[in-house]
Protein backbone atom coordinates (compact mmCIF):
# COMPACT_ATOMS: atom_id res chain seq x y z
CA UNK A 1 0.00 0.00 0.00
CA UNK A 2 2.64 2.29 0.77
CA UNK A 3 4.33 1.61 -2.56
CA UNK A 4 1.43 2.41 -4.91
CA UNK A 5 0.74 5.99 -2.87
CA UNK A 6 4.31 6.95 -3.21
CA UNK A 7 3.46 6.23 -7.12
CA UNK A 8 0.38 7.97 -6.87
CA UNK A 9 2.05 11.19 -5.20
CA UNK A 10 4.70 10.81 -7.89
CA UNK A 11 2.08 11.02 -10.71
CA UNK A 12 0.08 13.90 -8.78
CA UNK A 13 3.78 15.95 -8.67
CA UNK A 14 4.04 15.26 -12.61
CA UNK A 15 0.67 16.29 -13.27
CA UNK A 16 1.12 19.82 -11.04
CA UNK A 17 4.11 20.56 -13.43
CA UNK A 18 2.89 19.82 -16.25
CA UNK A 19 2.74 23.61 -17.63
CA UNK A 20 6.40 24.39 -16.80
CA UNK A 21 8.18 23.32 -19.18
CA UNK A 22 10.65 20.74 -17.01
CA UNK A 23 8.92 17.40 -18.14
CA UNK A 24 10.38 15.01 -20.31
CA UNK A 25 9.19 11.68 -21.99
CA UNK A 26 9.76 8.70 -24.08
CA UNK A 27 8.22 6.34 -25.93
CA UNK A 28 10.57 2.87 -27.11
CA UNK A 29 9.07 -0.21 -28.87
CA UNK A 30 10.88 -3.33 -29.43
CA UNK A 31 11.27 -6.45 -30.98
CA UNK A 32 13.40 -9.50 -29.52
CA UNK A 33 14.58 -12.38 -31.24
CA UNK A 34 16.65 -14.58 -28.77
CA UNK A 35 17.22 -18.20 -27.92
CA UNK A 36 14.60 -19.83 -26.27
CA UNK A 37 14.52 -19.77 -22.36
CA UNK A 38 17.68 -18.03 -21.95
CA UNK A 39 17.60 -14.38 -22.04
CA UNK A 40 21.93 -13.08 -23.41
CA UNK A 41 23.59 -12.42 -20.19
CA UNK A 42 23.97 -8.46 -21.36
CA UNK A 43 20.12 -8.27 -22.02
CA UNK A 44 19.41 -9.27 -18.61
CA UNK A 45 22.19 -7.79 -16.57
CA UNK A 46 22.35 -4.00 -14.80
CA UNK A 47 19.25 -3.05 -16.39
CA UNK A 48 17.23 -2.03 -13.34
CA UNK A 49 14.85 -5.20 -13.80
CA UNK A 50 14.18 -3.74 -17.41
CA UNK A 51 14.45 -7.39 -18.79
CA UNK A 52 12.95 -8.88 -22.39
CA UNK A 53 10.83 -12.39 -21.95
CA UNK A 54 12.67 -15.50 -23.15
CA UNK A 55 12.70 -16.02 -27.09
CA UNK A 56 10.89 -14.07 -29.67
CA UNK A 57 8.79 -11.18 -27.90
CA UNK A 58 7.90 -7.46 -27.99
CA UNK A 59 8.07 -4.45 -25.66
CA UNK A 60 7.42 -1.34 -25.12
CA UNK A 61 8.58 1.08 -22.84
CA UNK A 62 7.15 4.27 -21.76
CA UNK A 63 8.69 7.05 -19.43
CA UNK A 64 7.92 10.46 -18.08
CA UNK A 65 9.98 12.43 -15.60
CA UNK A 66 10.26 15.92 -14.25
CA UNK A 67 13.06 17.08 -12.54
CA UNK A 68 14.41 20.15 -10.89
CA UNK A 69 14.06 23.93 -12.44
CA UNK A 70 17.84 24.01 -12.58
CA UNK A 71 17.79 27.66 -14.17
CA UNK A 72 16.02 28.86 -11.59
CA UNK A 73 17.97 28.76 -7.50
CA UNK A 74 15.01 27.66 -5.28
CA UNK A 75 15.15 26.65 -1.72
CA UNK A 76 12.78 24.16 -2.00
CA UNK A 77 11.77 21.84 -5.26
CA UNK A 78 10.28 18.99 -6.57
CA UNK A 79 10.38 15.97 -9.13
CA UNK A 80 9.37 12.60 -9.94
CA UNK A 81 9.28 9.70 -12.29
CA UNK A 82 7.46 6.94 -13.80
CA UNK A 83 8.71 4.21 -16.48
CA UNK A 84 6.23 1.19 -17.16
CA UNK A 85 7.37 -1.87 -19.37
CA UNK A 86 4.90 -3.98 -20.99
CA UNK A 87 6.15 -7.16 -23.21
CA UNK A 88 4.24 -10.16 -25.29
CA UNK A 89 5.74 -13.06 -26.11
CA UNK A 90 4.94 -16.78 -24.54
CA UNK A 91 3.06 -14.47 -21.93
CA UNK A 92 2.18 -11.18 -21.13
CA UNK A 93 3.52 -8.96 -18.60
CA UNK A 94 3.92 -5.48 -17.79
CA UNK A 95 6.61 -4.16 -14.90
CA UNK A 96 7.11 -0.99 -13.25
CA UNK A 97 10.52 -0.26 -13.30
CA UNK A 98 10.50 3.21 -11.82
CA UNK A 99 8.47 5.38 -9.84
CA UNK A 100 8.80 8.28 -7.52
CA UNK A 101 8.51 11.46 -5.83
CA UNK A 102 10.74 13.45 -4.96
CA UNK A 103 11.65 17.07 -2.85
CA UNK A 104 14.68 19.11 -2.27
CA UNK A 105 14.92 21.66 0.42
CA UNK A 106 18.49 23.23 0.19
CA UNK A 107 21.31 20.35 0.19
CA UNK A 108 19.00 18.08 1.47
CA UNK A 109 16.43 15.56 -0.48
CA UNK A 110 13.58 13.29 0.43
CA UNK A 111 12.75 10.69 -2.11
CA UNK A 112 10.12 8.19 -1.66
CA UNK A 113 8.88 5.05 -4.11
CA UNK A 114 11.04 2.65 -6.92
CA UNK A 115 14.35 4.22 -7.91
CA UNK A 116 16.62 3.02 -10.17
CA UNK A 117 20.18 2.97 -8.12
CA UNK A 118 23.76 2.26 -8.30
CA UNK A 119 25.14 2.20 -4.72
CA UNK A 120 29.20 2.78 -4.83
CA UNK A 121 31.90 4.04 -6.27
CA UNK A 122 31.91 2.96 -9.80
CA UNK A 123 31.22 4.17 -13.45
CA UNK A 124 27.72 4.05 -13.85
CA UNK A 125 27.37 3.52 -17.73
CA UNK A 126 29.79 0.50 -18.51
CA UNK A 127 30.45 -0.99 -15.21
CA UNK A 128 30.04 -4.96 -14.72
CA UNK A 129 27.85 -3.90 -11.95
CA UNK A 130 28.91 -2.76 -8.16
CA UNK A 131 28.77 -5.01 -5.22
CA UNK A 132 26.32 -4.30 -3.29
CA UNK A 133 23.39 -2.49 -5.47
CA UNK A 134 24.21 -2.69 -9.63
CA UNK A 135 20.66 -1.94 -10.61
CA UNK A 136 20.93 -5.48 -11.70
CA UNK A 137 16.96 -5.95 -10.20
CA UNK A 138 14.15 -3.48 -9.89
CA UNK A 139 15.24 -1.19 -6.98
CA UNK A 140 13.50 -1.76 -3.86
CA UNK A 141 10.73 0.81 -2.72
CA UNK A 142 12.15 2.76 -0.28
CA UNK A 143 11.62 5.88 1.25
CA UNK A 144 15.28 8.45 1.40
CA UNK A 145 16.16 11.12 2.77
CA UNK A 146 19.65 12.35 1.32
CA UNK A 147 22.60 14.77 0.34
CA UNK A 148 22.72 13.62 -3.35
CA UNK A 149 25.56 15.41 -4.62
CA UNK A 150 28.75 16.42 -3.08
CA UNK A 151 28.39 19.56 -0.53
CA UNK A 152 31.37 21.47 -0.70
CA UNK A 153 32.03 22.59 2.99
CA UNK A 154 32.90 26.71 2.95
CA UNK A 155 36.20 26.23 4.52
CA UNK A 156 39.93 25.77 3.34
CA UNK A 157 38.89 26.89 0.02
CA UNK A 158 35.87 24.17 -0.71
CA UNK A 159 39.13 21.76 0.10
CA UNK A 160 36.29 19.08 1.63
CA UNK A 161 33.00 17.92 0.39
CA UNK A 162 30.46 14.88 1.28
CA UNK A 163 27.36 13.31 0.62
CA UNK A 164 25.24 10.26 2.06
CA UNK A 165 21.50 9.02 2.45
CA UNK A 166 19.67 6.93 4.99
CA UNK A 167 16.84 4.81 4.13
CA UNK A 168 14.33 2.40 4.71
CA UNK A 169 12.61 0.00 2.28
CA UNK A 170 10.03 -3.11 1.94
CA UNK A 171 11.00 -5.75 0.06
CA UNK A 172 8.13 -8.13 0.90
CA UNK A 173 7.45 -11.63 1.64
CA UNK A 174 10.68 -13.93 0.64
CA UNK A 175 11.34 -17.64 1.66
CA UNK A 176 13.26 -18.48 4.04
CA UNK A 177 15.64 -21.82 5.51
CA UNK A 178 16.29 -22.59 8.74
CA UNK A 179 17.20 -26.02 10.62
CA UNK A 180 13.93 -26.40 12.58
CA UNK A 181 11.37 -24.30 9.57
CA UNK A 182 8.91 -25.72 6.79
CA UNK A 183 10.27 -25.12 3.74
CA UNK A 184 7.68 -23.26 2.55
CA UNK A 185 7.62 -20.41 5.07
CA UNK A 186 7.76 -16.97 4.18
CA UNK A 187 8.18 -14.50 6.15
CA UNK A 188 8.03 -10.39 5.60
CA UNK A 189 11.67 -8.55 4.90
CA UNK A 190 12.80 -5.01 5.26
CA UNK A 191 15.37 -3.31 3.69
CA UNK A 192 17.51 -0.46 5.25
CA UNK A 193 20.63 1.10 3.95
CA UNK A 194 23.10 4.42 4.37
CA UNK A 195 26.00 5.64 3.24
CA UNK A 196 28.60 8.33 3.08
CA UNK A 197 31.16 9.64 0.87
CA UNK A 198 33.73 12.27 0.89
CA UNK A 199 35.87 14.02 -1.52
CA UNK A 200 39.27 16.33 -0.96
CA UNK A 201 39.79 18.40 -3.83
CA UNK A 202 39.08 22.58 -4.35
CA UNK A 203 37.02 23.10 -7.46
CA UNK A 204 40.37 24.20 -9.36
CA UNK A 205 42.44 21.11 -9.04
CA UNK A 206 42.81 18.31 -11.16
CA UNK A 207 42.98 15.64 -8.94
CA UNK A 208 40.11 14.87 -6.60
CA UNK A 209 40.37 11.45 -4.21
CA UNK A 210 37.04 10.10 -3.37
CA UNK A 211 36.40 7.73 -0.12
CA UNK A 212 33.30 5.85 1.51
CA UNK A 213 31.23 3.30 2.50
CA UNK A 214 27.33 2.15 2.28
CA UNK A 215 25.63 -0.78 4.16
CA UNK A 216 22.90 -2.42 3.25
CA UNK A 217 20.86 -5.29 5.44
CA UNK A 218 17.85 -7.58 4.69
CA UNK A 219 16.18 -8.34 7.59
CA UNK A 220 12.59 -9.20 9.23
CA UNK A 221 9.99 -11.22 11.61
CA UNK A 222 13.30 -12.66 13.35
CA UNK A 223 11.12 -14.01 15.75
CA UNK A 224 8.98 -16.07 13.65
CA UNK A 225 11.99 -17.71 12.21
CA UNK A 226 14.59 -18.05 15.61
CA UNK A 227 11.23 -18.66 17.98
CA UNK A 228 11.24 -18.54 21.27
CA UNK A 229 15.06 -17.81 21.29
CA UNK A 230 15.11 -14.53 19.87
CA UNK A 231 13.27 -11.84 22.48
CA UNK A 232 14.42 -8.23 20.97
CA UNK A 233 11.94 -6.22 20.39
CA UNK A 234 10.93 -4.27 17.17
CA UNK A 235 12.61 -1.20 17.88
CA UNK A 236 15.49 -3.13 19.39
CA UNK A 237 16.10 -5.13 16.05
CA UNK A 238 15.99 -2.17 14.37
CA UNK A 239 18.78 -0.45 16.72
CA UNK A 240 21.10 -3.72 15.91
CA UNK A 241 20.04 -3.67 12.26
CA UNK A 242 21.34 0.03 11.94
CA UNK A 243 24.20 0.33 14.62
CA UNK A 244 25.39 -3.31 13.03
CA UNK A 245 24.94 -4.54 16.62
CA UNK A 246 25.02 -8.55 17.32
CA UNK A 247 22.85 -10.49 19.00
CA UNK A 248 23.51 -14.15 20.34
CA UNK A 249 27.25 -13.67 18.36
CA UNK A 250 25.65 -13.29 15.35
CA UNK A 251 24.24 -9.72 13.38
CA UNK A 252 20.68 -9.24 12.82
CA UNK A 253 19.52 -9.89 9.12
CA UNK A 254 21.66 -10.27 5.82
CA UNK A 255 24.40 -7.42 5.87
CA UNK A 256 26.22 -6.73 2.95
CA UNK A 257 28.31 -3.43 1.52
CA UNK A 258 31.67 -2.37 0.06
CA UNK A 259 34.14 0.16 1.34
CA UNK A 260 35.56 2.35 -1.45
CA UNK A 261 38.36 4.35 -2.84
CA UNK A 262 39.10 6.55 -5.97
CA UNK A 263 40.28 9.29 -7.81
CA UNK A 264 39.36 11.61 -10.50
CA UNK A 265 42.46 13.56 -12.86
CA UNK A 266 40.90 16.22 -15.39
CA UNK A 267 43.37 16.71 -18.55
CA UNK A 268 42.18 19.20 -20.84
CA UNK A 269 39.78 16.81 -23.02
CA UNK A 270 40.34 13.64 -21.32
CA UNK A 271 39.05 12.51 -17.48
CA UNK A 272 40.49 9.64 -15.58
CA UNK A 273 38.38 7.81 -13.34
CA UNK A 274 40.23 5.00 -10.91
CA UNK A 275 38.45 3.41 -8.36
CA UNK A 276 38.21 0.19 -6.25
CA UNK A 277 35.54 -1.41 -4.06
CA UNK A 278 36.35 -3.68 -1.03
CA UNK A 279 33.53 -6.24 -0.31
CA UNK A 280 31.45 -6.00 3.25
CA UNK A 281 29.38 -9.06 4.12
CA UNK A 282 30.15 -11.55 6.95
CA UNK A 283 32.78 -9.56 8.72
CA UNK A 284 36.17 -10.93 6.67
CA UNK A 285 37.34 -6.76 5.91
CA UNK A 286 37.21 -6.00 9.43
CA UNK A 287 40.00 -8.42 9.96
CA UNK A 288 41.53 -7.89 6.65
CA UNK A 289 41.01 -11.31 5.41
CA UNK A 290 39.36 -10.65 2.08
CA UNK A 291 41.64 -7.81 0.65
CA UNK A 292 41.98 -9.92 -2.24
CA UNK A 293 38.58 -9.63 -3.53
CA UNK A 294 37.28 -6.82 -5.06
CA UNK A 295 36.20 -4.80 -7.98
CA UNK A 296 38.43 -2.66 -9.45
CA UNK A 297 38.05 -0.49 -12.53
CA UNK A 298 39.57 2.26 -14.95
CA UNK A 299 37.77 4.81 -17.26
CA UNK A 300 38.49 7.74 -19.40
CA UNK A 301 35.63 10.12 -20.69
CA UNK A 302 36.84 11.83 -23.49
CA UNK A 303 35.49 15.55 -22.51
CA UNK A 304 35.71 17.11 -26.21
CA UNK A 305 33.27 17.94 -28.80
CA UNK A 306 32.42 15.54 -31.44
CA UNK A 307 34.06 16.83 -33.74
CA UNK A 308 35.41 13.86 -36.44
CA UNK A 309 33.80 10.92 -38.81
CA UNK A 310 35.28 8.79 -35.31
CA UNK A 311 34.40 9.88 -31.92
CA UNK A 312 35.40 7.75 -28.71
CA UNK A 313 33.58 8.85 -25.51
CA UNK A 314 34.41 6.36 -23.04
CA UNK A 315 37.17 3.33 -22.13
CA UNK A 316 36.71 1.18 -19.41
CA UNK A 317 38.16 -1.71 -17.95
CA UNK A 318 37.28 -3.68 -14.58
CA UNK A 319 38.93 -6.76 -12.99
CA UNK A 320 36.54 -8.42 -10.50
CA UNK A 321 37.69 -11.27 -8.13
CA UNK A 322 35.64 -13.29 -5.50
CA UNK A 323 37.31 -16.47 -5.54
CA UNK A 324 39.51 -15.87 -1.93
CA UNK A 325 36.36 -15.05 0.52
CA UNK A 326 38.80 -15.62 3.71
CA UNK A 327 37.72 -19.19 2.98
CA UNK A 328 41.34 -21.29 2.42
CA UNK A 329 42.50 -22.94 5.67
CA UNK A 330 45.76 -20.74 5.37
CA UNK A 331 43.03 -17.59 5.20
CA UNK A 332 43.32 -14.92 8.24
CA UNK A 333 40.90 -16.49 10.91
CA UNK A 334 37.50 -14.93 11.34
CA UNK A 335 34.75 -16.04 13.17
CA UNK A 336 32.12 -16.61 10.16
CA UNK A 337 34.38 -18.38 8.06
CA UNK A 338 34.12 -17.98 4.29
CA UNK A 339 32.17 -15.03 3.26
CA UNK A 340 29.77 -16.77 0.73
CA UNK A 341 29.08 -13.93 -0.99
CA UNK A 342 25.37 -13.01 -1.31
CA UNK A 343 24.30 -16.16 0.62
CA UNK A 344 22.32 -16.35 3.86
CA UNK A 345 21.72 -19.24 6.10
CA UNK A 346 18.28 -17.80 6.93
CA UNK A 347 17.36 -16.00 3.35
CA UNK A 348 16.46 -18.83 0.99
CA UNK A 349 17.35 -16.91 -1.77
CA UNK A 350 20.38 -14.86 -0.53
CA UNK A 351 21.50 -11.24 -1.64
CA UNK A 352 18.65 -11.08 -4.71
CA UNK A 353 14.85 -9.56 -5.07
CA UNK A 354 12.14 -11.01 -6.74
CA UNK A 355 14.96 -13.93 -7.87
CA UNK A 356 17.67 -11.57 -9.41
CA UNK A 357 20.68 -10.10 -7.37
CA UNK A 358 20.91 -6.94 -6.37
CA UNK A 359 24.73 -7.00 -6.88
CA UNK A 360 27.31 -7.78 -9.37
CA UNK A 361 25.63 -10.27 -11.89
CA UNK A 362 28.99 -12.07 -12.51
CA UNK A 363 28.04 -13.70 -9.04
CA UNK A 364 25.12 -15.71 -10.82
CA UNK A 365 22.30 -17.75 -8.99
CA UNK A 366 21.13 -21.87 -9.60
CA UNK A 367 18.38 -20.44 -11.95
CA UNK A 368 20.71 -18.60 -14.52
CA UNK A 369 23.67 -21.12 -14.66
CA UNK A 370 23.59 -24.40 -16.71
CA UNK A 371 21.92 -27.86 -15.28
CA UNK A 372 24.29 -30.67 -13.87
CA UNK A 373 26.83 -28.07 -11.99
CA UNK A 374 27.54 -28.81 -8.46
CA UNK A 375 25.08 -27.26 -6.27
CA UNK A 376 24.77 -27.09 -2.47
CA UNK A 377 20.51 -26.61 -1.93
CA UNK A 378 21.11 -24.09 0.71
CA UNK A 379 23.44 -21.35 -1.49
CA UNK A 380 20.83 -19.72 -4.19
CA UNK A 381 23.65 -18.77 -5.71
CA UNK A 382 25.59 -21.54 -6.44
CA UNK A 383 28.38 -19.61 -8.12
CA UNK A 384 30.57 -16.69 -6.11
CA UNK A 385 33.91 -17.05 -6.01
CA UNK A 386 34.40 -15.60 -9.52
CA UNK A 387 37.82 -13.88 -11.53
CA UNK A 388 36.51 -11.51 -14.50
CA UNK A 389 37.40 -9.45 -16.60
CA UNK A 390 35.42 -6.51 -18.36
CA UNK A 391 35.96 -4.04 -21.20
CA UNK A 392 33.29 -1.42 -22.34
CA UNK A 393 33.88 0.98 -25.43
CA UNK A 394 31.15 4.03 -25.73
CA UNK A 395 32.02 6.21 -29.35
CA UNK A 396 30.31 7.14 -32.36
CA UNK A 397 31.27 6.87 -36.28
CA UNK A 398 29.62 9.08 -38.34
CA UNK A 399 26.95 9.87 -36.13
CA UNK A 400 26.43 6.36 -35.56
CA UNK A 401 26.51 5.80 -31.55
CA UNK A 402 27.98 2.50 -30.45
CA UNK A 403 27.90 0.72 -26.66
CA UNK A 404 30.21 -2.43 -26.49
CA UNK A 405 30.58 -4.76 -23.88
CA UNK A 406 33.12 -8.27 -23.70
CA UNK A 407 33.57 -9.99 -20.58
CA UNK A 408 35.53 -12.97 -19.58
CA UNK A 409 35.25 -14.81 -16.32
CA UNK A 410 36.63 -17.68 -14.92
CA UNK A 411 34.01 -19.47 -12.25
CA UNK A 412 34.49 -21.95 -9.24
CA UNK A 413 31.23 -22.17 -7.22
CA UNK A 414 31.21 -22.08 -4.22
CA UNK A 415 33.29 -23.24 -0.88
CA UNK A 416 30.90 -25.72 -0.14
CA UNK A 417 31.43 -27.32 -3.58
CA UNK A 418 34.96 -27.16 -3.21
CA UNK A 419 37.72 -29.34 -2.14
CA UNK A 420 38.18 -27.13 1.29
CA UNK A 421 34.20 -27.06 1.80
CA UNK A 422 32.29 -24.05 3.34
CA UNK A 423 33.74 -23.25 6.84
CA UNK A 424 32.83 -21.64 10.56
CA UNK A 425 36.19 -20.40 12.38
CA UNK A 426 38.49 -23.54 11.64
CA UNK A 427 35.66 -25.75 11.47
CA UNK A 428 35.58 -26.98 7.92
CA UNK A 429 32.36 -28.95 6.72
CA UNK A 430 33.63 -30.95 3.36
CA UNK A 431 31.63 -30.62 0.47
CA UNK A 432 28.57 -32.56 -0.12
CA UNK A 433 27.37 -31.51 -3.41
CA UNK A 434 29.86 -32.53 -5.45
CA UNK A 435 33.35 -30.30 -6.87
CA UNK A 436 33.14 -27.58 -8.97
CA UNK A 437 35.67 -27.74 -11.42
CA UNK A 438 37.05 -24.25 -13.07
CA UNK A 439 34.39 -23.27 -16.22
CA UNK A 440 34.84 -20.07 -18.30
CA UNK A 441 32.21 -17.75 -19.78
CA UNK A 442 32.70 -15.33 -22.50
CA UNK A 443 29.75 -12.80 -22.80
CA UNK A 444 29.70 -10.00 -25.52
CA UNK A 445 27.05 -6.99 -26.13
CA UNK A 446 26.81 -4.38 -29.18
CA UNK A 447 24.30 -1.55 -29.21
CA UNK A 448 24.39 0.83 -32.66
CA UNK A 449 21.55 3.64 -32.21
CA UNK A 450 21.02 7.22 -34.43
CA UNK A 451 19.05 9.92 -34.14
CA UNK A 452 16.93 10.99 -36.99
CA UNK A 453 15.58 14.43 -36.07
CA UNK A 454 12.61 15.19 -34.34
CA UNK A 455 12.69 13.15 -31.62
CA UNK A 456 13.00 10.25 -33.21
CA UNK A 457 15.58 7.59 -33.01
CA UNK A 458 16.56 3.60 -34.67
CA UNK A 459 18.54 1.10 -32.81
CA UNK A 460 19.94 -2.14 -32.91
CA UNK A 461 21.34 -4.58 -30.32
CA UNK A 462 22.87 -8.07 -30.38
CA UNK A 463 24.27 -10.62 -27.51
CA UNK A 464 25.79 -13.60 -27.66
CA UNK A 465 27.01 -15.69 -24.59
CA UNK A 466 29.60 -18.95 -24.82
CA UNK A 467 31.10 -21.01 -22.54
CA UNK A 468 30.40 -23.83 -19.72
CA UNK A 469 28.50 -21.43 -17.16
CA UNK A 470 25.61 -20.23 -18.73
CA UNK A 471 24.00 -22.30 -21.49
CA UNK A 472 24.99 -20.80 -25.16
CA UNK A 473 22.74 -18.00 -26.18
CA UNK A 474 22.31 -15.12 -28.25
CA UNK A 475 19.74 -12.56 -29.72
CA UNK A 476 19.60 -9.35 -31.08
CA UNK A 477 16.69 -6.38 -30.56
CA UNK A 478 15.64 -3.76 -32.86
CA UNK A 479 14.04 -0.58 -31.78
CA UNK A 480 12.57 2.53 -32.31
CA UNK A 481 12.44 5.38 -29.58
CA UNK A 482 10.58 8.59 -29.37
CA UNK A 483 11.42 11.65 -27.10
CA UNK A 484 9.12 14.16 -26.09
CA UNK A 485 10.01 17.78 -24.62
Amino acid sequence: MKFYLTLLLGLIVIRSAAQTGLINGSLQVQGIAATAHNTPFWFRSNQFGSIPLPGSSASVIGAIHMDYDTAHSRLMDWGASLEVRGDMGEKARATLIEGYGKLRVSIFELKAGRIKEIMGLVDTTLSSGAFAVSGNALGIPKVEVSIPEYFQLPWFGRLFAFKGNFAQGWIGEVPVQYKHLDSNIHIYAWWHQKSFYVRLGKPSWRLKLYGGINHQVYWGQENKVFGKGYNLSNWRTYWDVVTVRTYNNSKVGKHLGSADMGLTYDWDNTRLFLYHQFFISEGALAHLANLRDGLSGISLTNLADEQRLFHWSKLLFEFFCSKNQAGYPWSRYTPSGDENYYNNYEYAEGWSYNGLALGNPFISTRTSTRTGLPDDPQDYFNNNRVVAFHLGVQGAVDKWYFTVKLSYSMNYGTFGTSIYGHSTGRLYVPPKYGIWQEVSQLSSFLEVKKDLGGGYSIGCLGALDQGKLLNNSGGVILKLSRTFH
